[in-house]
């Protein structure tokens, strides 16, 4: 009846027959359980992946869910991201933008910036400035001069961080920044920065310097500190004295992370980062505070912009933070809608683009509709799963008419930007598969801008010169045992 039964782990033999009933009874109460318990609230994908590993391995499969089945963050933190909302939105006009100068914008645009405001309570501003920076390692030089202008504070939030020869420009700066008296604060996930080379080393140099700091959703059970363990804080924000931030893809390390078999291999990550003024500042460092507030109790409301103002004229942008501190998906809701309005052309850079089903439904109907749909993807990635996963939807993007673009080996593309006609650029740290979309917490830019975004057609025209566009029919030609382990990495993509 089932692929395997406690009646064939343990010899009749050896156990006794009541032990065998009862092992018997409780595999199939977990089985008859988890059809009523796995689907509430989830994706029926999601579901069935995880109800296919437990009637497969039920004793194995239910400790598995019960580790990391759950999207949620713990309640605790739930609730203090809510009240964020609503200081948030007590300290905002009651708009979803804020100028007169937007009521131009197409309706698609207006009705966008609306959405994103009822998912992360942060509206659309003008009178923005936007620097696009391409290099990982200027871009961390541009940051520490930055910092050693600050006078007032420094907001420092990122998902990876080490010392090394070139990350250590940056973590001086923060250090002489404190000892001048400027308030620096730090944030970097504990599961994504544990690990690396030169991760020992930073958290020696916090300690001794007296910089508060603390890791985002530490797991340390002997503190009491645990949630499930693959739920990260994804995000990548530093703001100074409230008039200059930053965010994008980018993580605190060396290029090549680190890792002797990177380096082996030549890999180096090649990544996107703006360098922000104006409104936007107020809306990524309240980002911050509620990130510092869920870490620490503290609420720096001194370090917040009281009440964001009207500032007219362009550039118009608007933050959207996500991840499961909202009760819902607000990145994968956003790309869905900017798809499903362009008219013309959509661009994605994503390293890791493994689509949940809404979003493929988006862009191969767009394709199919004749909107100029490009994806650019790495031909190297760090994640086995990842690639063979998302090298499993290739053929059906392709054939609707995607085209995708190779970035060439040994580089790790890693820049995260969506482009919606001439108009709309959103640059951030979330990608196109589920973890980003439920499990991880990330931060997006919404630019609306011909001028910015005519500056990221530059970029996609250098991603092509270094990426090679996908042949379908020799696509299609690749080894069966190569499309095999896709498809097996495909079905645990729900998973991860």
């Amino acid at each position: 009846m089932f692929p395997w039964t406690p009646y064939e782990l343990f010899s009749p033999d050896t156990v006794p027959e009541w032990i065998l009933v009862i092992l018997g009874v409780i595999d199939l109460l977990v089985r008859i359980v988890a059809l009523g318990w796995i689907p509430h609230n989830r994706r029926p994908s999601v579901a069935l992946a995880w109800l296919l590993a437990i009637f497969l391995l039920p004793y194995a499969g239910l400790l598995l869910f019960l580790v990391v089945g759950s999207s949620r963050l713990p309640r605790k933190r739930m609730e203090k991201q809510a009240k964020m909302n609503d200081i948030i939105r007590e300290n905002t006009p009651e708009d979803f933008a804020l100028g007169e100068e937007f009521h131009h914008l197409p309706e698609w645009v207006t009705t966008t910036a609306k959405l994103n405001y009822q998912l992360g309570a942060l509206p659309m501003v003008g009178g923005n400035g936007f620097d696009i920076l391409t290099d990982n390692h200027d871009s961390m030089a541009q940051m520490a001069r930055d910092v050693d202008r600050a006078t007032d504070y420094v907001h420092f939030e990122f998902y990876i961080v080490a010392t090394d020869r070139v990350s250590q420009v940056l973590l001086d700066s923060l250090v002489r920044a404190h000892e001048r008296g400027v308030r620096v604060r730090i944030l970097i996930d504990h599961v994504g920065s544990l690990g690396y080379p030169g991760y020992a080393e930073l958290v020696r140099r916090f300690n001794a310097s007296g910089i508060p700091w603390r890791r985002m959703l530490p797991i340390r059970p002997w503190r009491g500190e645990w949630q499930r363990p693959d739920l990260r804080n994804h995000r990548k924000i530093l703001v100074v004295d409230g008039s200059i931030a930053y965010t994008g893809s980018q993580n605190i390390i060396h290029r090549s992370y680190n890792k002797k078999k990177n380096v082996r291999r030549g890999l180096e990550w090649k990544d996107l980062m703006i360098r922000c003024s104006g409104p936007v500042v107020a809306e990524l460092n309240a980002v911050f505070v509620s990130d510092w507030y869920s870490e620490t109790d503290d609420l720096l409301l001194d370090e917040a912009t009281e009440v964001l103002t009207d500032v007219e004229g362009p550039v118009y942008a608007q933050v959207v933070p996500s991840g499961p501190g909202f009760e819902t998906e607000n990145n994968l809701r956003l790309f869905n809608h900017l798809i499903y309005n362009a008219n013309r052309r959509v661009v994605i850079s994503s390293p890791y683009f493994v689509p949940d089903e809404s979003l493929l439904h988006a862009l191969t109907t767009e394709a199919q509709s004749g909107v100029d749909v490009e994806i650019f993807v790495g031909e190297s990635s760090d994640h086995f799963l990842a690639q063979n996963a998302q090298n499993s939807y290739y053929s059906e993007l392709a054939e609707a008419g995607v085209k995708i673009h190779r970035y060439s080996s040994p580089t790790v593309l890693h820049a995260k930007f969506v482009l919606v006609d001439d108009l709309i650029s959103v640059i951030g740290s979330s990608n196109m598969d589920e973890r980003s979309f439920a499990l991880d917490l990330e931060v997006s830019v919404m630019i609306v801008d011909q001028g910015f975004h005519d500056r990221m057609e530059e970029v996609v025209e250098e991603f092509k010169a270094s990426s090679t566009l996908l042949d379908l029919d020799l696509w299609n030609k690749r080894p069966m045992r190569q499309k095999y382990v896709e498809n097996v990495c495909r079905l645990t993509s729900a998973l991860l």
